[in-house]
């Protein structure tokens, strides 16, 4: 496309782009209905982004017919530089085509097109979104999940479409309850797991997402009653590489939101998270999957058989030292803490000297010389001071001067 000036006001202030659909909020600031939704779904609070005023949640967003007519004149006008023509926005679903679709559901003949409909319109846009989780079609996805995931087990298509639909209704609030009412929920996403980690990707990567937003809100009682099956199918997918970044994210959450109740910690322990945390670490992989990693390890290190499990790696404590001041601050407190807790309550000569050959002692000289949380320094001097004894202070101090 040649270059040719965009009327200022054709232009989203989110997006910076054309805008397709442009709708004015309640602040009189208009903006391409995708771009604000999305930014009032993701933000803490409800603000226009222009004017910083509240914007009352539920409040509508008026279509501004004027202007996107005269945006569609002008992308006609300039055809001919490159500009394409933007289509007249279509109407939201009505809830009695939803809750049409919804009643098909349950119909054998009529099953797979309203699955495949309601999939059309969850992927479309937020709006869409926003009636289906008005109309009950998360309730209706979490039913088809629940009650009759065995018998479509042979139908990955169809459960992976139920997933990604229910994925994506996530995010709003009317799901809620649904999801926290339904115990067995849970199981049946456990179930997903063990009959085709091994067969399917793509269904583990739409499972994983769902189950995670499902962990996150469930209660303590419903954390607290997770089997041990369940910490073993979240443990093998991290041991999975050819699963997406998303999904072995959503694995990491789920184990983070998990870990506080200490028989949990006990049971992650138990299916060997620890060396796979330590495996998927030494692949070096991005910096937020690495965040996840040591916010876990500090968490199951807290218990006798993390740690123990952690030095039975041969990599364990050479993996977190060469982490630190390499990643985030946050990764450094996180990795520090390993180190003190090694220290602390398992401070055998053979693991301090292991940290000594490793250079762990060396990056804890260094931590206390850096721009570091004072929190952060002050449990790397503790280390040091704790193994004084074997000669580490006098190394410190030639280090230091």
């Amino acid at each position: 496309m040649e270059e040719i000036e965009i009327p200022q006001y054709f232009v989203c202030p989110i997006s910076l782009q054309i805008m397709k659909d442009p709708v004015t909020t309640f602040t009189g600031i208009t903006y391409d209905r995708e771009s604000i939704e999305q930014w009032l779904l993701k933000a803490k609070e409800h603000k226009c982004p222009v004017t910083k005023q509240p914007l009352p949640r539920g409040s509508d967003l008026t279509p501004n017919h004027t202007l996107r007519r005269l945006i569609q004149a002008w992308c006609s006008e300039n055809a001919a530089h490159g500009v394409d023509r933007i289509p007249t926005p279509k109407s939201p679903p009505t809830k009695t085509l939803l809750q049409k679709l919804v009643r098909n559901l349950g119909l054998p003949h009529l099953y797979q097109s309203a699955l495949e409909r309601l999939h059309t319109l969850a992927t479309e846009n937020q709006r869409n979104l926003k009636c289906m989780a008005e109309s009950g079609v998360a309730e209706s996805m979490i039913h088809l999940i629940t009650k009759k995931s065995k018998e479509l087990g042979n139908n990955t298509n169809s459960l992976e479409q139920s997933l990604r639909i229910l994925g994506l209704l996530s995010s709003w609030d009317n799901i809620k309850p649904l999801v926290v009412q339904n115990i067995d929920f849970i199981k049946s996403l456990t179930w997903i797991l063990q009959l085709h980690e091994d067969t399917n990707v793509n269904l583990i990567n739409e499972a994983m997402p769902v189950l995670k937003s499902t962990i996150e809100l469930a209660d303590s009682t419903h954390l607290g009653s997770l089997k041990p099956e369940f910490f073993s199918e979240i443990t093998r997918v991290l041991r999975n590489r050819s699963i997406s970044q998303q999904a072995m994210k959503s694995a990491l959450h789920i184990l983070i939101e998990t870990c506080p109740l200490g028989r949990n910690r006990t049971r992650i322990v138990e299916v060997g998270a620890v060396i796979e945390l330590i495996e998927l670490e030494l692949e070096k992989p991005e910096k937020n999957i690495t965040e996840l990693i040591f916010n876990l390890l500090a968490q199951l290190c807290s218990c006798a058989d993390g740690r123990e499990q952690f030095l039975s790696h041969a990599a364990g404590i050479a993996v977190v030292s060469k982490r630190i001041l390499r990643v985030s601050p946050a990764t450094d407190d996180r990795a520090v803490h390993v180190l003190w807790l090694m220290a602390r309550y398992s401070g055998s000569k053979d693991v301090v000297l292991e940290m000594l050959r490793v250079g762990a002692v060396s990056k804890l000289c260094m931590v206390i010389q850096a721009d570091c949380d004072p929190s952060v320094k002050e449990k790397a001097r503790s280390i040091l001071r704790l193994h004084s004894k074997l000669g580490i202070i006098r190394l410190v101090f030639k280090f230091i001067c």
